[in-house]
């Protein structure tokens, strides 16, 4: 039995995206990480802020 044309397409669409995320996964770790030490320098310097504050 054959498949139709469009199972066909949306498999074939659903390893070009697996591919292309297999590829792009290093640059999506990287973001992720950089954006993970953003947020915790600007919570440690909030922290910092909120210490000198609490002390002056």
């Amino acid at each position: 039995m054959q498949s139709s044309p469009r199972t066909a397409a949306s498999t074939k669409r659903i390893h070009h995206t697996k591919h292309w995320l297999v590829r792009r996964r290093h640059a999506l770790l990287s973001s992720a990480l950089r954006g993970a030490a953003y947020a915790t320098g600007a919570g440690l310097v909030g922290l910092g802020f909120w210490w000198i504050q609490q002390h002056l």
